[in-house]
C-alpha cells in the first residue's frame, strides 16, 4: 500500500479549539489557514492524502546530476514555477519521480490540509518527509498538529494571533503572497467562521 493511503481519519470538532488553544487562539484562525491552504479537506475523494507535486522544487531538490537530467527530460522537472500546467492529479507525477529518488519526491510534494511541503517536515515536528507523509495519511488530527507546530518554529504564531493575514501570508506562501491574494483569502475566511458559533472548549 502507498504511504499516502492510510486511515484517512477526519478531523473531531474539538480538535480544532484544542490544537488552537496551544497557540492562543480559537478555531475561526485555524479554520480559515485549513480553508485557503486545503478548501477544508486533508484527503481527495479516493481517500489518499491530498497532494500537489512541485517539479520546480523538485529541480532544486535533486541538484545537479543524472537524476535532474532524467527528471527534466521526463517532465517532472523544470527550473521555474508556472513553466507548465499542473495536471488535476499530482500522484502520477509523484509515482514517477520516487522512481528517480523517492526522498526528494516526498519533499518537493505539500500535503494535506496544510499543504505542508515534505522540505519542511522538521519545522513541523517529524524526522523525514516520509515519517510526515505516513503521519498525515492516517489522521487530519496529525495534520492539524503538524501545521501548527510549523507556524511557532516559522515564527508565525504572533502574526496568526494578531490576525495580522499579510505577515502571516508572507511567512506561509512566501513573498509572492499578495499576487494571489493569500492574505484577502485568509481574512475573508476569518470574517466568515467568526460569525459562526464556536465548538465549546474549556478556556
Amino acid at each position: 500500500m502507498n504511504i499516502w493511503k492510510g486511515k484517512a481519519k477526519r478531523l473531531d470538532d474539538i480538535d480544532l479549539p484544542r490544537i488552537g488553544a496551544t497557540i492562543g487562539v480559537g478555531e475561526d484562525e485555524i479554520h480559515a489557514v485549513l480553508d485557503v491552504e486545503a478548501s477544508g479537506s486533508g484527503f481527495d475523494a479516493k481517500g489518499r492524502l491530498k497532494a500537489l507535486f512541485e517539479p520546480h522544487i523538485f529541480y532544486r531538490q535533486l541538484g545537479e546530476g543524472a537524476k535532474r537530467d532524467a527528471a527534466v527530460a521526463q517532465g517532472l522537472a523544470y527550473r521555474r514555477w508556472g513553466e507548465k500546467r499542473y495536471p488535476r492529479d499530482s500522484y502520477p507525477r509523484i509515482e514517477a519521480a520516487i522512481v528517480i529518488d523517492r526522498d526528494a519526491a516526498l519533499r518537493s510534494t505539500s500535503w494535506g490540509l496544510p499543504q505542508m511541503m515534505g522540505f519542511n517536515a522538521g519545522l513541523a515536528g517529524f524526522a523525514s518527509a516520509e515519517a510526515m507523509v505516513k503521519a498525515f495519511a492516517a489522521d487530519e488530527e496529525a495534520q492539524l498538529a503538524g501545521m501548527v507546530m510549523f507556524i511557532v518554529n516559522a515564527g508565525l504564531d504572533d502574526e496568526l494571533r494578531s490576525h495580522d493575514w499579510r505577515g502571516f501570508a508572507r511567512g506561509y506562501n512566501g513573498p509572492g503572497y499578495a499576487r494571489y491574494g493569500y492574505h484577502t483569502k485568509l481574512e475573508a475566511a476569518f470574517k466568515n467562521w467568526a460569525r459562526i458559533r464556536d465548538t465549546p472548549y474549556p478556556a
